[in-house]
């Protein structure tokens, strides 16, 4: 009887260990619960965007699909620093400059109307306008590019190549052919898809060992 009645006692104080052993465990589980649902998003996940990133919408819009990409905002070294310079460098055609050269943040482009870079300076000028080579050297190509139009690429001295793009389609020189600061190489055109809002113009840009050159620095070097 009394065995009966000790086992009895033992079991009621297991049951009432267990109750509370189980009423701290919830208590336990609602606390964190609480806690992860009151949590601010930002505390778990981390932003794609950085805090340094501009706000501008042209880094929004940003359609950097021109060749020599160059991150908004970035430092480019100077190509031309230590770099022998051609002789005599003239404009290649007389007009104002509708478009320039920015390769360290995005200028918007009205044909395609989005934001991207320009690797070179748009000059208007009238068709049939006398386009010239900047400088001596020789003519390494001639070609028709699908989004650039009908180009000539000429390399110079001390590692610099400038290229003359949207020309119209008929040109006055060929790959090999020397010229001379000055020799006319076509005439001025409207061939550039991507260019076609700005009208008449010739887009020229510049490079020095294959690195992006500002076309306004190198004119200044003549």
């Amino acid at each position: 009887m009394r065995k009966k009645k000790f086992s009895f006692s033992v079991n009621g104080k297991g049951y009432y260990i267990a109750l509370i052993l189980c009423a701290v465990a919830i208590g336990i589980s609602g606390y964190f619960y609480y806690r992860n649902t009151t949590s601010k998003p930002e505390d778990s996940l981390q932003s794609p965007v950085s805090a340094n990133d501009p706000a501008e919408p042209g880094d929004i819009l940003a359609s950097v699909t021109d060749p020599g990409n160059t991150v908004p905002g970035a430092t480019v070294p100077n190509p031309t620093d230590g770099v022998k310079k051609p002789g005599k460098i003239t404009r290649p055609v007389s007009g104002d400059t509708v478009l320039d050269y920015t390769m360290e943040a995005l200028s918007y482009n009205p044909t395609t109307r989005d934001w991207r870079v320009h690797n070179g300076i748009d000059i208007a000028a009238e068709a049939g306008t006398e386009v010239c080579a900047a400088a001596d050297g020789t003519v390494y190509t001639v070609y028709e590019d699908e989004t650039m139009g009908t180009t000539v690429v000429i390399r110079h001295e001390g590692g610099y190549v400038t290229k003359y793009s949207s020309l119209a389609a008929e040109v006055a020189v060929s790959a090999g052919q020397t010229v001379a600061a000055g020799d006319v190489i076509g005439t001025v055109g409207c061939t550039a898809l991507l260019e076609t809002a700005i009208g008449d113009h010739v887009h020229f840009s510049v490079t020095c060992d294959g690195a992006d050159v500002d076309p306004n620095t190198f004119l200044e070097m003549g």
